[in-house]
């Protein structure tokens, strides 16, 4: 859909709706805003992690909700109440976020719908001089992330990802005693994401409820039938809309690991194992996965464990010498108790550990520098979720027996594989009758952002979108 009949369209459908919006506080992309001026925010997603976007922005100084955006309209009455017990002011509901920015009076956009729309409404966001604050993962695939950077710096914009731990100050502090070399070279940054998901079940195709505009969910996916398994939140499972658990609770944990590889960007290659076990259901992502990314003299390794009785969600940093672990100590080989490490400098922007705040204060001045999580960082470390997800859609079944070989190339991944192994089969699996998926190993081009010599696998960092709904090839 071309911006000026969409421009032309939006216009009669507010004016069909007799709709009159008069909201102050206004700024033009590139002023820096003073801390009287006020920030208008559109939130975009209502139902899961929407909930925090109203409730953050809603109950700061100076910063107001103005309007709530989401395709099911039975979102609206709960979303207008929530915001208007803090702010004391009602925001106006929308299904289609296209007629929030049209609004010249809109400062932020606030997203935090389903992944396929994150990056393609993001880049809207930016094309309408709009800053941005878009959930994790910032992308579904790796080639929309970069074309979302690349937005960020043609329009100027302000864009935090929603990697919060990036304002934490025990990961900020780990992070830079890495950099630092204190305890000499990392060899392994050691992500965990081990989280209860239970089977999703099967739900039978129908007809979409009449208060959800099903094609405007569907957006940059192709058109395909409506189940239940979908709206609201197990889309999570489907790869047309989500990323498994690796990009979904899993890149917080990939973002902190990536954080404190010296350097780290894209790595040279990628291999991931697993599957979805346990039980059969509607799902299409893996619950259980090990992937090993090679940075050089570090590796990366990331784990995914979906059927755990209990939750661990961690990152670990392993040197020649011993271990830190998210307390904010280092243990030594063979040591259990931890030293403290030792004072660096607090290298995060404005804000403390509100990532909410942090962001609203780069808007304020114009800087995206102050950010925490800048978009490019988002982009990094949702890319290698996709890599990761790439090399396992990709792969091949193979016996539980079978050693896969580029795992057993790096010590500490075949440790994690034969880990897994043990917690499958503590979880009733029976291996013996079970296919492992051993991923392909790809070999990576991190300045060009493909893979070599591996037409298959590049076909995967895009999509195919629907009209009206295209990601460009570049904005550069």
């Amino acid at each position: 859909m071309a911006r000026q009949t969409r421009r032309n369209f939006l216009k009669s459908s507010i004016a069909a709706a007799g709709a009159t919006i008069a909201i102050s506080g206004t700024k033009s992309s590139g002023n820096i805003l003073g801390s009287n001026d006020r920030i208008n925010v559109a939130v975009a997603g209502l139902h899961g992690r929407g909930k925090s976007h109203m409730d953050e922005f809603a109950k700061m100084q100076n910063v107001q909700v103005v309007y709530v955006v989401d395709p099911d309209t039975t979102q609206f009455d709960g979303a207008v109440r929530r915001v208007e017990s803090i702010q004391k002011k009602a925001p106006r509901p929308v299904q289609d976020v296209r007629m929030a920015l049209e609004d010249e009076n809109v400062n932020v956009l606030s997203i935090a719908t389903p992944n396929h729309w994150h990056s393609l409404m993001a880049i809207w966001g930016c094309e309408h001089k709009k800053d941005v604050y878009v959930e994790k993962p910032l992308s579904h695939n790796v080639h929309e992330g970069r074309v979302l950077v690349e937005a960020a710096r043609k329009h100027d914009a302000i864009v935090q990802h929603g990697t919060q731990y990036r304002s934490s100050g025990t990961w900020n502090k780990i992070a830079n005693v890495i950099e630092k070399g204190t305890y000499g070279k990392l060899k392994v940054a050691h992500g965990l994401c081990y989280k209860r998901r239970g089977s999703i079940g099967e739900k039978e195709q129908q007809s979409p409820p009449d208060h959800l505009d099903f094609s405007l969910w569907l957006g940059p996916a192709q058109e395909q039938p409506y189940h239940g398994n979908l709206v609201h939140y197990n889309w999570h499972w489907f790869w047309d809309f989500g990323n498994g658990d690796i990009g979904n609770q899993g890149v917080h944990q990939m973002d902190i690991a990536r954080w404190g590889v010296p350097g780290g960007k894209l790595p040279n290659s990628v291999v991931c194992v697993g599957g979805r076990f346990g039980y059969e259901d509607q799902g299409e992502t893996a619950n259980t996965q090990v992937a090993l990314f090679d940075y050089g003299d570090t590796k990366l390794i990331f784990e995914v464990r979906g059927l755990m009785p209990q939750n661990t969600i961690t990152d670990m940093f392993h040197f020649e010498d011993g271990t830190i672990k998210e307390d904010g100590r280092f243990y030594k080989k063979g040591s259990k108790e931890g030293e403290a490490l030792p004072d660096v400098a607090d290298t995060r922007g404005p804000g403390g550990s509100n990532h909410f705040g942090n962001f609203i204060e780069a808007v304020r001045a114009h800087d995206r520098k102050m950010l925490n999580a800048e978009v490019e960082e988002g982009h990094y470390s949702s890319a290698l979720c996709h890599l990761a997800n790439v090399s396992y859609r990709l792969g091949e079944g193979a016996s539980f027996d079978t050693t896969p070989k580029h795992l057993a190339a790096s010590d500490a991944a075949l440790e994690s594989f034969e880990s897994m192994k043990e917690h499958l089969a503590q979880s009733k699996v029976d291996l013996a009758n079970t296919k492992l998926q051993v991923g392909r190993f790809l070999e990576i081009d991190p300045k060009t952002e493909t893979f070599k010599n591996d037409g298959e696998a590049n076909k995967l960092l895009f999509r195919n979108y629907r009209e009206g709904f295209t990601v460009p090839d570049s904005l550069a």
